[in-house]
């Protein structure tokens, strides 16, 4: 897991302190607070997640917090900070993936149940991310023939 972000981000001082870090992946949902966690520093206003109206708790196994109101979170261990020629960002390892109820159908996430959403920075816009659209490590088999 990479995250591309400087090392002026409150969110890196964080990581490195905890030695951990979490990616909650928001839903359509709560499209406005995620937008809004992106765009409000920590550095200069302190009561983001209060402002928000979301609430957060400790993840499972890594010290770090987990929105609860995402439907999807993966919890990563912190290996190492990037600063160089070809960016900024923190490498993690996912070590554990929690999902709400929710978005479970047979033991396993259902990813079009979780309604997750996706930035596109070259027009500003959100995006619902529902539908599969292939098989992954099989459909790109065809081309090796």
């Amino acid at each position: 897991m990479v995250l591309n972000l400087t090392e002026t981000h409150k969110t890196v001082k964080n990581i490195k302190a905890r030695g951990a870090f979490t990616v909650s992946i928001a839903d359509a949902a709560h499209m406005v607070e995620a937008d809004y966690f992106g765009i409000e520093s920590g550095n200069s206003f302190v009561g983001k997640f209060a402002r928000s109206g979301l609430t957060a708790s400790k993840a499972e196994t890594v010290d770090a917090p987990a929105i609860n109101e995402f439907p999807l979170c993966l919890e990563c261990e912190f290996i190492a900070y990037q600063d160089g020629e070809y960016g900024y960002g923190v490498i993690g390892k996912v070590i554990n993936i929690t999902a709400d109820k929710s978005v479970i159908v047979d033991g396993q996430i259902n990813m079009s149940l979780v309604n997750a959403i996706a930035f596109a920075p070259y027009t500003h816009g959100y995006y619902k991310v529902t539908q599969r659209v292939g098989e992954a490590f099989k459909d790109g088999l065809n081309l090796k023939k």
